[in-house]
């Protein structure tokens, strides 16, 4: 018998998982895609889950639970008032993260809700790396206004630096002088920087950022909604992080700030969210606004089930070998298209995969919306939803003129334990069809705008009949599929 020596490529992901549940999915015939793209409004917001094949809008509320998980919910305390699965659920997250006071929510834009209506007065500037849509939105209502400063490196789509959500330290101190400490609420700053391509922000500069704002009494806010990412970035990335525990580098960034928010939809795999705040005295200056939009202090809006399913994910997310699925699933679907000469995002972020629309349909007027048009072909041409990350998801300046975004991204997620190797393959070749067919994409118009968060209900159109012209050249090449 020949000995048979067998290599596995490095680059290849592996599942440390098993799968045990299945969901039957949905791959329509083209025609029948671009009929419900239509119907949808070139919104995939507006897709029913039904007639989408592979659903990679987001990774918020989609990720597969483990069976500790499911199992966890059969244990929980259905009470309106003292539930024992918040109390277990409070504990867990102080021991992460050494913060005692909890405040419940059911999930993360409620969190920032809470956060601007306790904090932001009109005029007040709030400082952050890089804004989230609910985010900003919630500190406009108010009369509030964002200042972004996140590091010019960050905005550059192509580019081997580690830590592109790093905030730019001298920007920040020279903002708040200028708008004096007194103007400045709170300094927010993010983990996994959604807006840029999910890209991670370094324990250093965490540091170096809430050591400013301390010297000029500022208090200090972490979204930790994507943290499970940035702590294996900084595991992996950080020379200085490389040795230490997951779990010891989670409570370092932990006692950087004074309060802690997070979507357990991410953190935590489950649904809902939670506010930690180290200082009691500002907990009961927001304790009241819970019952007030959220509901009794030990449930803030959430299922007693869900709580006791994210305590035990809120632990999976301090395990390597669970923090480390979604990235390097990522990194390889990003250094496949990029070997096609596909433009996106590098290094690879968490999240997902991020396609830079502005290059990919350089054709296409940011007025036209290119990422909003590039999400809609992509479903067209395979079944696949993603996000639009660009002037879509941003609101029109005081002048009604557009606002344009720094960066024309189409998010392609990858929930927690959801996508196979396959089907990532699946996703890559897609892809690439598109990209050599991206002539024939067009632009599209708004047929109904919200005034805000309007890319979530708006209805647009295409500017011409551009859809049909794809839809035929992609049925010329694969048929039916089914």
């Amino acid at each position: 018998m020949s000995n048979i020596t067998f290599y596995k490529r490095s680059s290849i992901p592996m599942e440390m998982h098993k799968v045990k549940i299945v969901q039957q999915l949905t791959l329509l015939p083209t025609e029948k895609r671009l009929e419900k793209m239509y119907a949808a409004g070139f919104n995939t917001f507006q897709l029913h889950n039904g007639d989408i094949f592979l659903d990679m809008l987001t990774d918020s509320g989609v990720n597969a639970m483990s069976a500790n998980m499911l199992s966890a919910m059969d244990r929980a305390d259905d009470a309106y008032a003292g539930s024992e699965t918040f109390f277990r659920m409070q504990e867990k997250l102080e021991e992460i993260f050494g913060i005692h006071y909890c405040l419940p929510a059911h999930q993360g834009r409620a969190c920032e809700n809470i956060l601007a209506t306790r904090f932001v007065k009109p005029g007040n500037c709030v400082i952050m790396n890089y804004h989230f849509t609910t985010a900003k939105a919630h500190i406009t209502r108010l009369g509030g206004h964002v200042e972004e400063l996140v590091k010019d490196e960050g905005l550059v789509s192509k580019s081997d630096l580690p830590f592109k959500g790093n905030i730019d330290l001298e920007k920040l101190e020279r903002c708040i002088q200028k708008e004096t400490p007194e103007n400045v609420p709170f300094v927010r700053l993010e983990a996994g920087t959604n807006l840029i391509g999910g890209q991670p922000i370094s324990y250093q500069n965490m540091k170096d950022a809430t050591d400013i704002c301390k010297k000029y009494g500022i208090l200090t806010v972490l979204d930790a909604s994507l943290l499970q990412d940035n702590l294996y970035f900084i595991k992996t990335r950080e020379e200085e992080m490389k040795d230490v525990p997951v779990r010891e580098i989670a409570r370092k960034i932990a006692d950087l700030f004074d309060i802690i928010y997070f979507s357990a939809r991410k953190f935590g795999f489950a649904r809902g969210g939670a506010l930690l705040i180290r200082d009691e005295a500002i907990y009961h200056s927001m304790e009241d606004l819970i019952p007030m939009f959220e509901g009794f202090l030990t449930y803030g809006g959430m299922s007693v089930r869900e709580m006791e399913a994210m305590t035990i994910g809120f632990d999976e997310s301090m395990e390597m070998d669970v923090i480390s699925q979604a990235p390097q699933f990522i990194k390889y679907c990003v250094e496949q298209l990029d070997a096609y000469g596909i433009p996106v995002i590098t290094p690879a972020g968490g999240l997902g995969a991020h396609i830079d629309a502005s290059h990919f349909v350089d054709h296409i007027p940011q007025e036209q919306y290119p990422a909003g048009a590039l999400v809609c072909a992509l479903y067209i041409c395979g079944g696949i939803r993603g996000m639009e990350r660009g002037t879509l998801s941003e609101e029109r300046n005081p002048d009604g003129s557009e606002r344009l975004a720094s960066m024309e991204l189409v998010r392609l997620a990858f929930p927690r334990r959801v996508f196979t190797l396959s089907q990532t393959e699946y996703v890559i070749d897609r892809v690439k069809w598109v990209y050599d067919h991206r002539h024939l994409i067009g632009g599209l118009r708004f047929v109904h705008e919200p005034k805000t968060l309007r890319f979530f209900t708006g209805i647009l159109e295409p500017v011409s009949d551009w859809p049909e012209k794809l839809a035929a050249a992609y049925r010329a090449d694969f048929g039916d599929e089914q």
